[in-house]
């Protein structure tokens, strides 16, 4: 994508980062479910899989709304996922609980990155008068808020306590 010129151009370009970061969390997030020692956090990652798929598929919808069918890669994500995969996948970490603290942290670090990037296009989309808009981004920004307050509980009543 070129340069923006108006607000209309930054809010597809932050959709389309959103598109690819989705699509590059959602399958390092299976990744990490297939590694997860505890059943809960298992089950909350497979979960959380789910709606990151179910959320790029409403970018993918918003995009088309705007004539946009193509996504932008997000280096952003790209280093996130990278770093996912050295802490929790790669490192030679021989306690799986410990592993699954692991697991928290970077899951937690790319919920942030989507609350911050969904954050963003709903202000762009109010100001632009896209009211539906606004209430899907709004939907899927509280959806993540959901997640990252239920994986912060599971932390710490659980998976942070095993791991002492």
């Amino acid at each position: 994508m070129s340069a923006p010129e108006n607000l209309t151009d930054c809010y597809t370009e932050e959709l389309a980062d959103l598109w690819s970061a989705n699509d590059q969390m959602e399958k390092v997030v299976r990744e990490l479910a297939r590694k997860a020692g505890d059943a809960k956090l298992k089950t909350k990652l497979e979960k959380g899989a789910e709606g990151i798929a179910k959320h790029t598929k409403t970018i993918k919808g918003l995009l088309d709304d705007c004539g946009i069918d193509e996504k932008e890669h997000c280096k952003g994500m790209e280093g996130l996922v990278k770093e996912a995969r050295k802490h929790a996948l790669d490192a030679d970490i021989s306690d799986d609980d410990v592993r699954d603290v692991v697991i928290v942290a970077q899951y937690q670090r790319m919920c942030h990155y989507g609350i911050c990037g969904f954050g963003t296009s709903k202000a762009f989309a109010e100001a632009l008068g896209k009211s539906d808009h606004v209430a899907k981004l709004d939907a899927i920004t509280e959806d993540i808020y959901d997640t990252d307050d239920n994986l912060s509980d599971l932390a710490e009543r659980s998976v942070n306590l095993a791991a002492k």
